[in-house]
């Protein structure tokens, strides 16, 4: 018995049917109802259930649909919902296709016309008034509407070729029947007077579309320059807008520096608080912060342990006597005021950088196609495509946790020690920040890859990566700051492939050291999950603990990165952290998310909850602390970020091209230039070869190391490759073995010396 075919999309609006809808990993698809009408998708259960219960609805004038395989597709309205469906065959997808791309173009036209009709009495920017804007109005709503009568003379075309061409080919198939019989005269007129009706029609179509398209081409030249002066107004609108925050900026400085009175004359009494340098500190701000009288406490309820509280029991500690000793508080206006803070006139000669890069092309993947090739081979030897990336290597992401350096600034500036942490503390979160939305995988670097980000007239730092070590992967990073700081770690990549999700988990400590305090921190980075690897959307969380350690005052920061729970409570990617002395005792508590801000309250008193059935480890910690302030804030991404890879505006000059640089940067990585470009098949084809270069060279190292060993008397051989620019030695704090940066490569920038250079590329 032959399967029933599947109804044919009506002429109305209306369409209804049986689909497959996934629903969850356990019981997976489920046939539902689905009724298409007036530019809306909805799903019942049953038929029975469409008087009375929707189960959802999706709208297509804004929703997206996408074709998998020959039974599935995919309708989404851009995050909110998304509806993963299955039709029983290959005919009956076409024709649900076919009947909401219909539907789709109907309701973007009715909406279209909708908001036409609204915006006739409403300017289209605030920079465009009076009459000159409504003729522009006027003019392009003309021109829309024209553009839309040619598309409803095109598909009225369309509509009639496919008629007649049905009724030709029934005449033909009637009349090959009637040629085996006999009698032709009357079926072969039939024919003639349809094909000449489908020979009508099919002229008909073509006028229209020589007329859509040279109306097009009338107007697309007049658009294109309408959108670039558009462009470049508001390019200058911005720098407009640039040049007046400076002058604002360097106003409120010159009139906070004018009315800073001297102590005496400020307060006869006595009782103002005089920072370290001198100036006069707000003493709103002061008392605001530190005096708990004027402010109500707020109460954080914190998990307790026995590792970082040496006090049992229900220990009440008393205010820190460090509250009126520090002068330099955590306000971020002392901090602007400060006479060593970078003026206006250093901004000058820096170098425009670009925002945009060209946009991601929209390439499908099948990833059971290039898994089904690799069938045999080694892992380390299947050549990933770049669909999976983003064109920046790891080097360059690596770099990306600079994106928030001034809080290291700040914390150069900082006289008290347990301040200074508190800002460090929030420069190790603000470096997950850039992650939230970045799915695409960096480029693995090649072994001698490096990577400088010189940014010391804009912000006054310099920084280097370099590839020390390919198996295992490592990558070593130095970064200098004129402000007082210096930067380093080395990072090797620990993965695990958990079927739904991967695990990466880095390797390394990050160190970073303040000259003036010789404060030496370290700290190292927590793991990072990417959810629904085989199936559904990416996304990624971070989850695990940091200790940030002082290691000359042995003051530290316990921070807590909690993992992302279906039925918790709490605030996503919600990081807490405490700041204790060496003794234990509390002095900030430390609460945001590392997506998006953190907040920083002094700590008055602390005492400590009974635990259930005596047990010390389920014991709380109750912290009675001051107002929160901000102490870091995500900067938001640049417009347009979901089609450049979500890049902030830091990573979006990263790959940007230099003169001077290393013949070994990334920025020369010809396989990442293409892609960023939109090449994804060439730069494909230059992974491949670059890969297989590096295993070349690798092979040839191998060689000389077993020819060394077998001329030594152990006969051993040993891999004899050594980093360019960094030593590899036992750290004196950590006494872990590491690479460590040992001088040259910014006196061979310089010079333009790189004849020491690899040739990698």
């Amino acid at each position: 018995m032959s399967e029933p075919k599947a109804p044919a999309p009506p002429p109305g609006d209306t369409y209804k049917g049986w689909l497959f809808k996934w629903t969850n990993y356990i019981k997976g698809y489920q046939r539902r109802w689905f009724v298409l009408s007036n530019g809306l998708l909805s799903y019942y259960r049953t038929q029975a259930e469409m008087g009375h219960t929707c189960r959802g609805t999706i709208n297509l004038a804004t929703a997206n649909i996408v074709v998998e395989d020959s039974c599935n597709f995919v309708i989404s309205n851009g995050g909110a919902q998304t509806y993963h469906l299955k039709a029983s065959s290959e005919v009956e997808r076409q024709r649900w296709i076919t009947a909401l791309e219909l539907a789709k173009a109907k309701a973007v036209r009715m909406q279209a016309e909708s908001d036409d009709s609204g915006d006739d009495c409403v300017s289209s920017s605030p920079l465009q008034s009076g009459q000159g804007s409504g003729t522009r109005n006027s003019e392009v709503q003309s021109t829309l509407r024209t553009l839309g009568s040619k598309v409803e003379d095109l598909s009225t075309c369309n509509d009639l070729i496919a008629k007649h061409g049905s009724a030709l080919q029934r005449s033909l198939s009637e009349l090959e029947g009637v040629r085996l019989g006999g009698d032709t005269g009357d079926k072969i007129r039939q024919v003639t007077e349809r094909a000449t009706l489908f020979r009508i029609t099919s002229n008909a179509m073509i006028n229209a579309c020589r007329d859509f398209l040279a109306l097009a081409q009338a107007h697309s030249k007049r658009w294109q320059k309408a959108l670039q002066a558009e462009r470049e107004q508001r390019v200058r609108l911005e720098e407009t807008l640039e040049q007046l925050a400076k002058q604002h900026n360097h106003l409120e400085r010159a009139f906070r520096g004018a009315t800073v009175l001297p102590p005496p004359l400020a307060n006869p009494a006595g009782d103002s608080k005089v920072s370290g340098k001198g100036d006069v500190s707000d003493e709103d701000d002061e008392n605001e912060f530190f005096d708990a009288m004027e402010d109500v406490p707020e109460f954080i309820t914190v998990p307790a342990d026995p590792k970082y509280h040496r006090r049992s029991g229900s220990n009440v500690s008393g205010i820190s006597s460090e509250i009126g000793m520090d002068d330099q508080s955590l306000d971020e206006q002392s901090l602007a005021s400060n006479p060593e803070s970078p003026q206006p006139q250093e901004v000058e000669l820096v170098r425009k950088r670009r925002t945009r890069i060209p946009d991601k092309p929209n390439y499908s993947l099948n990833l059971w196609s290039i898994m089904k090739n690799c069938i045999g081979k080694e892992l380390s030897k299947i050549p990933m495509p770049v669909n999976f990336n983003e064109p920046l290597s790891m080097l360059q992401r690596l770099s990306e946790d600079l994106e928030y350096h001034e809080l290291l600034d700040k914390a150069a500036k900082c006289q008290n020690p347990l301040e200074q942490l508190c800002y460090v503390a929030a420069f190790s979160v603000s470096s997950y920040s850039t992650t939230v939305h970045r799915t695409g995988k960096p480029f693995n670097p090649l072994l001698g890859e490096t990577f400088e980000l010189d940014r010391l007239h804009e912000f006054g730092y310099r920084s280097l990566c370099e590839q020390v070590s390919h198996h295992p992967p490592a990558a070593a990073h130095h970064v200098i700051s004129k402000r007082g700081w210096t930067l380093r770690q080395e990072i090797t990549l620990a993965s695990k492939f958990r079927g739904k999700y991967l695990s990466i988990m880095p390797l390394g400590t990050i160190h970073c050291i303040f000259e003036k305090s010789n404060n030496h921190y370290t700290w190292k980075k927590v793991t990072t999950t990417v959810h629904n690897i085989i199936v559904g959307k990416l996304w990624i969380d971070q989850s695990g603990e940091i200790d940030v350690v002082n290691h000359r005052t042995g003051d530290r920061c316990h921070l807590k990165f909690a993992p992302y729970s279906y039925f918790s409570r709490d605030v996503a990617r919600k990081v807490t952290g405490v700041v204790t002395d060496k003794d234990g005792k509390a002095h900030f508590v430390l609460s945001g998310t590392w997506d998006e801000k953190m907040e920083v309250s002094r700590v008055m008193q602390s005492s400590r909850g009974g635990g259930e059935n005596g047990t010390e480890g389920k014991q709380k910690t109750v912290y009675q602390t001051l107002r929160a302030r901000e102490l870091w804030k995500k900067n938001p991404l640049p417009e347009g970020a979901e089609t450049m890879y979500y890049f902030s505006l830091l990573a979006l000059t990263l790959n940007e091209q230099e003169e001077g640089v290393a013949p070994t940067d990334s920025r020369r990585r010809p396989d990442q230039r293409l892609m960023e470009q939109g090449h994804w098949e060439e730069a494909n084809a230059e992974k491949q070869r670059l890969e297989e270069k590096q295993r070349s060279m690798r092979r040839e190292r191998e060689r000389e190391a077993a020819r060394a060993a077998s001329a030594a008397e152990d006969g051993v051989p040993q891999d004899n490759y050594k980093a360019q620019w960094f030593e590899r030695t036992e750290d004196p704090t950590t006494g872990e073995v590491t690479h460590i940066y040992m001088g040259g490569y910014w006196e061979a920038k310089e010079q333009a010396s790189w004849d020491m250079c690899p040739d990698i590329f």
